[in-house]
């Protein structure tokens, strides 16, 4: 485990990057899958994982970060973790020109792995860069098995044999079918150091860096982890897969767990095809932000918010998820003239509908107010599980609609009779009404706001159901009242 200490902001903290799962009582749970280009590595990956998160393209190099994801089997849990090329420099007329930063990432997940799994291609057989990534692997002394990948009948099986030279356990798989893969997970897990009091970390909060392409995603994360993380270039699109980053600030029982997801860069439909990597990497980034707690949009501050920007949004506001504003290369605008709090103004403007969302103005070339990202992030995945209490939330009700009435409509004006908080992860609130089709879209913006600046909700969505209910029906309010709090509506 690498443990980080540095000042950011003036202040002193600590960073453990989870990368290797560790904790104060128990070494890495790392499985870690390498490999050379093009043998199946993501492919296996999604396999184990059961979900399709690495990106799966006919051609090498997809893979550039190292992918992420906790999983569970044979009643362990361990982190699998996704490579790119590990012996790419001897790739014949590779021109990638992320080679030496992936061979950099895939390098490092190897030092960190409590096991690792060399991909192999079966139908090939030992090529010299087989041979090259198995020593590499060899000589860190991390223990090791070999996936005989594409072995898709047990007439394949066979050719796996050719691989037993090296010394190791092999296993003849189908990453494709899933032939063979239950037996080379159960033998990896046997491998994995044995699980210690401190192995269950609490859940992380799962944060998803999202934006448009050189934004600065990437640059944010490897500051925050005062380390190089994941790759960073001027190129647009460096970033292609949703790349886990496991971290802790703090240490003990009050440590706060994180997992940064960083995205690749948010296209428009329309500049890429239909086939393209790029438009996995949006439906990667798209999922990302459904999965995540909380959803930190980062955008350029000289450019302020921008149409492509306002269309990730959307997608947050979609997702019903809680967001942050993070305003990088605050250090370039400010040199301009520029002031937070005209800043600020502009973006409330522009995105009026995110108006709840935080704004927080860093420099993740500098560090400036890096800090202060974290504590934003902190404050709303706190606002996202509020317990609103039903006599406080129908007060703040009657003080509203005395302070300003509805509108009418069609010579009626609604009336609220009763709120009740119903759910969180989104805090979902329901009015008992005389008529929902009443509220007009501001006042129920009003009593939205009216609600937030009551219960401190920053970044946190809130949705307001209305149910069309009369004073006489005081019985069914009543009994319908009583089963939301059985179901846990109401605290």
């Amino acid at each position: 485990m690498r443990q980080i200490i540095h000042q950011t902001d003036g202040v002193w903290y600590t960073i453990r990057d989870m990368e290797t799962t560790e904790t104060e009582s128990g070494p890495s749970r790392m499985v870690a899958i390498v490999g050379r280009p093009n043998v199946g590595k993501s492919a296996l990956f999604n396999r184990i994982a059961r979900q399709r998160i690495a990106i799966v393209f006919d051609q090498p190099g997809v893979t550039r970060d190292r992918v992420a994801r906790e999983v569970e089997a044979n009643g362990r849990r361990f982190l699998l973790v996704d490579t790119g090329g590990l012996a790419f420099e001897r790739t014949p007329g590779s021109d990638d020109p992320f080679a030496a930063e992936t061979r950099q990432q895939a390098a490092v997940a190897v030092a960190d792995a409590a096991v690792c799994i060399v991909v192999t291609d079966a139908r090939a057989g030992v090529t010299p860069l087989d041979e090259e990534v198995i020593q590499r692997v060899r000589a860190s002394g991390v223990p090791c098995v070999i996936a005989a990948n594409k072995c898709d009948r047990v007439e394949d099986d066979e050719r796996a044999d050719e691989f037993l030279r090296f010394g190791m356990d092999v296993y003849p798989v189908s990453a494709e079918h899933g032939r063979g893969v239950a037996a080379l997970v159960k033998r990896a897990t046997e491998q994995l150091p044995k699980p210690s009091e401190g192995d269950d970390a609490a859940k992380p909060l799962r944060v998803a860096v999202v934006g448009r392409p050189n934004a600065g995603k990437s640059s944010y994360i490897n500051r925050l982890l005062n380390a190089e993380r994941v790759i960073v270039s001027d190129v647009a699109g460096t970033t292609r897969d949703a790349v886990d980053v496991p971290f802790t600030i703090g240490e003990g029982p009050t440590a706060r767990h994180y997992v940064l997801v960083d995205t690749a860069g948010m296209k428009k439909h329309t500049q890429m095809s239909k086939t393209s990597v790029d438009n996995f990497a949006l439906f990667r980034s798209e999922k990302a932000i459904e999965e995540a707690d909380v959803v930190l949009l980062v955008l350029e501050s000289e450019l302020g918010p921008t149409k492509q920007d306002m269309r990730i949004v959307g997608k947050i506001l979609d997702a019903n998820r809680a967001c942050v504003i993070l305003m990088n290369k605050w250090d370039l605008a400010h040199a301009k003239g520029m002031k937070e709090a005209d800043a600020t103004k502009v973006v409330r403007e522009m995105m009026p509908f995110v108006s709840f969302a935080p704004i927080v103005y860093c420099s993740a070339k500098s560090g400036y107010n890096i800090r202060r990202t974290v504590d934003a992030i902190d404050a709303v995945a706190s606002s996202v599980q509020t317990k609103m209490p039903t006599g406080i939330l129908n007060r703040t009700l009657v003080e509203a609609t005395k302070r300003t009435l509805a509108p009418m409509r069609n010579g009626k004006r609604l009336k609220v009779y009763y709120g009740l908080q119903v759910g969180t992860d989104p805090l979902t609130v329901r009015l008992f009404v005389n008529d929902p089709k009443l509220v007009t879209p501001a006042y129920q913006s009003y009593l939205e706001k009216a609600i937030r600046a009551r219960f401190g909700l920053v970044g946190a969505p809130l949705r307001l159901f209305l149910k069309a209910r009369s004073r006489k029906d005081g019985a069914a309010l009543g009994a319908e009242i009583a089963a939301a709090k059985r179901t846990g509506g109401e605290v």
